[in-house]
């Protein structure tokens, strides 16, 4: 078995999709068309938004956009600090700033234009 992706929903996929377009460096793949969907391939993963209308009509609204209370989507970095920086326009809601944890990683957590959490974090510093 193998993780494909992680998929967001969300009532404003244009603004989630520059969020993370911003976040990974990355532009987004639309392989069903614009509208409804829109994946954003990184080193090992794949995050992939979906508009809440979209979920309704063929996946039964299985899913509530922006409702997401129990995951974080974490990201290994190279300088913390750096990604603080470079991210200060694009992310309004700081959790934590950069921080090194007791067992030596540096990491710091932000929510995502829906209230999802995010740690990115370092191995070193």
């Amino acid at each position: 078995m193998k993780l494909a992706s992680i998929r967001l929903v969300t009532d404003d996929l244009p603004a989630l999709t520059a969020f993370y377009s911003a976040l990974t460096n990355t532009e987004p793949v639309t392989p069903f068309g614009p509208g409804d969907y829109a994946e954003l391939h990184t080193a090992g993963s794949i995050i992939a938004l979906a508009a809440g209308a979209a979920v309704k009509r063929y996946n039964n609204g299985a899913a509530e956009a922006a409702a997401n209370r129990s995951a974080i989507l974490e990201f290994e970095v190279g300088d913390v600090d750096a990604e603080r920086a470079r991210l200060s326009e694009q992310v309004t809601d700081w959790v934590q700033e950069p921080t090194t944890q007791p067992w030596g990683y540096r990491s710091m957590l932000f929510r995502d234009p829906d209230g999802n959490l995010i740690n990115l974090y370092s191995a070193g510093h």
